[in-house]
């Protein structure tokens, strides 16, 4: 019996979804750019599905930039929000990128497709406390010094702040509407950016992200395929095409839609919203049965950005499906391997680095000390996670960190 426990990094397509997939693979193959019956077709089922979605995140269809994922989500709006200008864009380098067009700005825990482009032109880091939540405080202070900086002839003040919805390795939600207020007051001609890749399942975007001016998504976190995702742009807000071509997208993202993925993104969102309060019932169930029985039989395991200042786990403000510790005297790689051994598939942080183990900055970020961030564990949920996922982890998981102790491994 295996238990997959990644879901944070991807998870299985919803049925439904791949049934709405299977015409446009087949006999509905279409270019939606065309002008006769058929890719008329394939451009309605686009558009249906881009109604269904606008509704889903809070959006006008007009709104909705289909692209290839998360990570191209990301870059558009970080890149094409962040050197929005009139006329073509041509830097000579990040030095010139900020005197041009503003600031960029993320926090520091940003997932790399943001963090990465955010240090491509030359931006700012925001702090975030012991459970991952932005330090507000420095946000502020951050602003009020680039406003005071422009202010003085220095620079052009702060173009873009990009705040990550929910952390993919630890699960806290960020304070978006507070963000929104601090930036409308030191820094209203910025534009705020939401990497909502692991939100969908956990929240309702279309409130909780309605401060965003800029919100990504990636469908194959929520049941849908790899490979398409969208870029919410509000109306109004500058964004510079990263892709250029045939102009598809409202010359935002050239290039052919991926009809029958974007038609089962739409249904995999819709299946999920559908059901979302359920599955964050049940799902945060099985969280804190798996979480509480790894505390009881892992000595010393520490649950990671949950504990309050009373000793008390809260996990009030983390996704119900992402469970995430910490275990002194085990390294994670050693871990996985017996892990996979026994039929559990995890992860020892974020799923980004084409399966290389590097050290996460996630955990240094939130102060974890580097002994222990060696053995991290994230063991994440989903629409297909059951009861016997989590027996078979509570199985497997303690005697194979007794064993990787034993001989000192």
């Amino acid at each position: 019996m295996d238990a997959y426990l990644d879901h944070a990094a991807t998870g299985p397509m919803r049925p439904e979804a791949i049934e709405a997939m299977l015409p446009f693979l087949g006999d509905r193959f279409a270019n939606p750019s065309g002008a006769h019956r058929l890719a008329r077709d394939a451009r309605r089922a686009i558009d249906e599905a881009r109604d269904e979605l606008a509704e889903l995140v809070g959006a006008s269809p007009g709104e909705v930039v289909f692209t290839g994922g998360g990570t191209e989500s990301d870059n558009l709006a970080v890149f094409g929000a962040g050197r929005a200008a009139s006329g073509p864009v041509v830097t000579a380098g990040p030095a010139d990128d900020v005197a041009r067009f503003g600031r960029a700005v993320c926090s520091a825990i940003e997932h790399h497709a943001v963090l990465d482009a955010i240090s491509e032109l030359d931006g700012a880091m925001v702090a975030v406390d012991e459970f991952g939540r932005l330090d507000l405080g420095a946000l502020s202070a951050l602003l009020i010094d680039e406003a005071d900086r422009h202010a003085g002839g220095e620079g052009r003040g702060v173009r873009l702040v990009s705040v990550m919805a929910v952390n993919n390795e630890v699960g806290t939600f960020q304070p978006l509407d507070d963000v929104a207020r601090i930036m409308k007051r030191h820094a209203p001609g910025a534009v705020l950016h939401t990497d909502a890749v692991q939100a969908f399942c956990w929240t309702d975007v279309a409130v909780s992200c309605k401060s965003a001016d800029l919100l990504s998504m990636s469908a194959h976190k929520f049941g849908g395929p790899k490979g398409v995702g969208l870029l919410v742009a509000r109306e109004g807000v500058a964004l510079g095409a990263r892709q250029v071509g045939g102009g598809q997208e409202r010359g935002r993202r050239s290039g052919t839609q991926n009809v029958a993925g974007i038609v089962a993104m739409a249904v995999a969102a819709r299946l999920t919203a559908a059901h979302r309060n359920a599955e964050i019932a049940r799902l945060g169930a099985l969280r804190d049965r798996l979480l509480d029985g790894l505390l009881q039989l892992v000595p010393g395991a520490i649950e990671t950005a949950a504990v309050s200042p009373a000793g008390v786990p809260d996990r009030t403000g983390r996704a119900a499906g992402i469970a995430h510790i910490c275990i002194p005297g085990v390294e994670s790689e050693a871990l996985l391997f017996l892990l996979e051994r026994g039929g559990v598939y995890a992860s020892a942080a974020s799923s980004c680095s084409s399966g290389a183990m590097e050290e996460s900055h996630v955990l240094a970020a939130i102060g974890v000390d580097p002994s222990m961030a060696k053995g991290s564990l994230r063991l994440s949920l989903g629409w297909s996670s059951t009861d016997s996922d989590v027996d078979q982890a509570l199985a497997v998981i303690p005697p194979a960190v007794e064993r990787l102790r034993t001989f000192g491994i």
